[in-house]
């Protein structure tokens, strides 16, 4: 837990160098994540719409409207965006505050596993949302098109032409770009996984700058300088063969003529 730490979003971290396609993913994963997740939300704006909308032609008018599609996709669409956040979510912390952990091998297929159902489910979504959006509509059992028009209009907004409600345009669109970086993400989960089965996680750069540092750092026992030999003071006493210092002989002192 100490590895988590607020300094860690810092651009200069999170995007650094040092692990092998770190900066990629850090990139990739949050497409994935903000794309689907605004695809959600934003869905989740026409689901409550549509769901409203039959609430109140039932109980103004009596009549039952039938927009299940619509509503049933956007309910799709959130556990979809929910998932996916879920799993490259965790792929982006995990990255971000421990980029050097050790993971078995059954976790390691558990992120591939996940990883491929993601996008299978947001291929899904998107297909669903586009073929829904762009050729349904909300109708009322047992009037035409144009006499439940009538009713829609009372009821006001939302629009019962599905593709004419900018919130499931919008939803759409962002679904496609949330897939597109679902299966770029995995694509790089999958790379990312086999580079630290092979090198570790560290960038080939960084990787051989450390091995260096290491093969220098290691001296071997052999080559070790001698020592320097102690300096000889000039003004030291000399010693004699007995051990004790010879006492320096008297200067002749001049007599003055």
């Amino acid at each position: 837990m100490a590895e988590m730490q607020w300094g860690k979003f810092k651009g200069s971290y999170m995007f650094n160098q040092v692990y092998h396609l770190r900066k990629t993913k850090m990139i990739v994963y949050q497409i994935a994540m903000i794309f689907m997740v605004c695809s959600e939300s934003v869905g989740t704006a026409a689901l409550s719409d549509y769901v409203d909308q039959q609430d109140g032609i039932q109980t103004r008018y009596g009549l039952h409207t039938e927009n299940n599609d619509i509503v049933g996709i956007f309910a799709y669409n959130i556990f979809v965006g929910i998932a996916v956040a879920t799993i490259f979510g965790s792929g982006f912390f995990f990255d971000l505050f421990w980029p050097e952990r050790h993971e078995s091998h059954q976790v390691k297929l558990a992120w591939k596993i996940c990883s491929v159902i993601m996008c299978l489910l947001t291929l899904a979504d998107a297909i669903g949302l586009t073929v829904i959006v762009a050729t349904g509509r909300a109708t009322i059992d047992g009037l035409s098109n144009s006499e439940a028009q009538r009713y829609f209009n009372l009821n006001g907004i939302p629009a019962p032409v599905y593709r004419k409600n900018a919130y499931c345009v919008a939803s759409t669109v962002l679904c496609w770009i949330g897939m597109v970086g679902t299966y770029a993400s995995t694509y790089i989960m999958w790379k990312s996984l086999a580079h630290n089965d092979a090198h570790g996680p560290m960038a080939a750069a960084y990787r051989n700058k450390g091995e260096e540092a290491s093969v220098e750092s290691r001296t071997s026992p052999n080559d070790v300088l001698p020592a320097a030999p102690e300096p000889v003071h000039a003004h030291a006493p000399a010693q004699t063969t007995t051990g004790h210092p010879v006492e320096p002989a008297p200067e002749m002192s001049q007599r003055t003529v």
